[in-house]
């Protein structure tokens, strides 16, 4: 996980198309810019990031039951709970399901575990729409790759 540069998800260890699942997996840094001001003398991930790495596995799983066409942007948080806190060091689990899919848009469920305790889960509604930018799907497939490379 590297906060800095929003990169939330370090492994892809499964993803099941049949059943349109994606498990990954995270630790956050022992150190951050982000905890000098979220909390000083307290470091805490903030919630919106959180929901940034539920966002991010389940983007990744609907880019993947789409062969990397296009890209899901992420438009309604819906049912987000941040249940408890995570800090320095916290070693991640995170699962996304898709519910819906269809006419430009697709529903997903995911979830944040630590240590076998929920984190955060909610639901989140993505806009799939064509890549705004040259080159921009090659450097996405190539960090999945990387992910999915290292989890094995």
């Amino acid at each position: 996980m590297q906060l800095e540069y929003f990169q939330m998800i370090d492994k892809i260890p499964n993803v099941d198309l049949e059943a349109k699942t994606l498990e990954a997996n995270s630790t956050v840094p022992d150190e951050s810019t982000v905890f000098e001001g979220h909390f000083p003398g307290h470091p805490l991930v903030p919630g919106v990031l959180m929901i940034e790495t539920m966002a991010q596995a389940s983007g990744i799983l609907i880019m993947h039951t789409i062969d990397f066409e296009k890209i899901p942007l992420l438009a309604i948080v819906k049912e987000a709970k941040i249940r408890d806190f995570v800090g320095p060091g916290t070693k991640l689990e995170i699962k996304a399901r898709i519910e819906h899919e269809g006419s430009g848009y697709a529903v997903t469920r995911a979830e944040i575990r630590s240590e076998g305790k929920r984190i955060a889960n909610a639901q989140l509604t993505f806009t799939i729409m064509p890549f705004p930018a040259e080159g921009l799907q090659d450097t996405i497939k190539r960090q999945v790759a990387e992910m999915r490379a290292d989890a094995v």
